[in-house]
């Protein structure tokens, strides 16, 4: 589980700087205030979520973790994927209905943390 999930979190870290860059600098006077806002959101949750895929991966070494921490990990990968992924879209397409799509990434994340948590407990005491 290491080397994998700290890659992707790593890959995932460089795509939020990326793509908090472009909605930054190049979505300017394309798409409106609120809109550059939401993806704003969307970038600080990928850099959350990737950064939290790549410190499971070390807790990783650590600790025992079996299938709830890697399961926590795909949790958290499935969340950046729909909840950051879901804003992105959402603000270059204007599909407001995308919206729908978010929370069941935040829930997915929020899903992920619980297993690392569980994990952690019940794996860190041995």
């Amino acid at each position: 589980m290491f080397p994998k999930y700290f890659v992707i979190g790593a890959i995932n870290a460089a795509l939020s700087i990326a793509l908090g860059a472009f909605g930054a600098h190049g979505l300017e006077d394309k798409v409106s205030d609120h809109l550059i806002e939401v993806f704003e959101t969307g970038a600080r949750y990928h850099m959350y979520g990737a950064l939290g895929l790549m410190l499971i991966s070390l807790l990783a070494k650590f600790i025992d973790g079996g299938n709830l921490l890697l399961n926590g990990a795909r949790f958290i990968f499935a969340g950046i994927i729909l909840f950051s992924g879901s804003l992105y879209v959402m603000t270059l397409s204007d599909i407001s209905k995308l919206g729908m799509i978010t929370p069941l990434g935040g829930a997915a994340m929020l899903i992920g943390w619980v297993c690392v948590i569980i994990s952690a407990i019940k794996f860190g005491r041995k």
